[in-house]
Formats: C-alpha cells, sequence, structure tokens
C-alpha cells in the first residue's frame, strides 16, 4: 500500500493502531520519522516509550514533540515518512497547558499541508464509552470528538483499527 498525503489511523487504547501504523511507514521504504507526542510522567508511560522504542528499532529518527508538531513537520524532507504518535496525547498535552485548541489545531492543519513528505497519524477514538462524569473529561471527548472528525475530513486515508485488524473507512488516494 503507498502512502497518501495524509493517513488517519484510529482506534481505541491498545487496539493495535501504533503497530498498523508502524508497519505502513516500513513497508514505504522511505527514511522513517517517528514525531513523539509523549511526556513522561510517570514509571508506567516510561515503560510504555521503552516499549514503542524497542517494538521500532533503532533505525527510525525521533522527534518529541509534545506541543509543536508544527516545527516537527517542518524539519522534515520530501523522502522520507512521518509517523505522528499520537494525536490524542498533543491535545491532552495542549487542554492541561491551556492552550488555545483552535489555534493550535489550525497551526496543525497548516503545517500538515506543508510538509512535503506523507504522514500516518495516529489517534484515539474516544467516543464509544459512557459519558464522562467530570467537566474536564468531557470537555477533552468532545474536542477529541471534534478534531478526529476534522482530520478525518482532511486525511487521503482512514483506518480504522480493532482487535490489532485495520479495516479502511476511507481511501481517495486508490
Amino acid at each position: 500500500m503507498d502512502l497518501a498525503g495524509l493517513t488517519l489511523v484510529i482506534g481505541g487504547a491498545a487496539s493495535g493502531k501504533s503497530r498498523i501504523a508502524e508497519e505502513m511507514i516500513k513497508a514505504s521504504g522511505r527514511p522513517k520519522i517517528y514525531v513523539a507526542t509523549a511526556q513522561i510522567f510517570d514509571d508506567e508511560m516510561a515503560e510504555k516509550v521503552r516499549t514503542h522504542r524497542r517494538q521500532r528499532g533503532a533505525d527510525w529518527t525521533t522527534h518529541e514533540a509534545p506541543l509543536d508538531l508544527p516545527a516537527a513537520l517542518a524539519t522534515v524532507q520530501e523522502d522520507q515518512a512521518i509517523l505522528i504518535d499520537c494525536l490524542t496525547l498533543w491535545l491532552t498535552n495542549h487542554i492541561l497547558a491551556e492552550s488555545d485548541i483552535e489555534a493550535e489545531t489550525k497551526k496543525l492543519f497548516a503545517a500538515i499541508d506543508a510538509c512535503p513528505a506523507p504522514i500516518v497519524l495516529v489517534t484515539n477514538e474516544t467516543g464509544g464509552g459512557i459519558v464522562p462524569e467530570n467537566a474536564l473529561a468531557r470537555r477533552f471527548r468532545n474536542a477529541q470528538g471534534r478534531l478526529n472528525q476534522a482530520m478525518a475530513a482532511k486525511a487521503e486515508r482512514v483506518i480504522a483499527v480493532i482487535a490489532g485488524l485495520p479495516l479502511t473507512l476511507k481511501d481517495i488516494s486508490a
């Protein structure tokens, strides 16, 4: 499968979406760039990051971009393939930093448009559960839903991952 300009890989927590996204980047044969949005605040997250790094292997170039994805995308070369993992943590980081989500999203969309290389973007589907009991969690869930819908509309390809299995929801590059 050739990489589209923008591919969105969406799924629930631990659905296998990162593995599927990594496989897509590897199959491209291009130099692999991993843009990480995670911030490590505890031992559990540190272990998750170590596990992901081991699984990817040493032939990836990693950029840490918990907040400034546009700056990371500005460094990309046309012959590379970019994996951003993940949009959900990027949004969480901005909500906790009390950023202007609309302004940050506009900057991200402009950076995606300007990026010369194909991008595979991982995000979580958060709308399948119960209504959260607190205002911050509801604000996050609603913001994530709006962001996922906007990114899916923008993407040439959208792949849902359920139980480790990819399901193509959209592919205008075919």
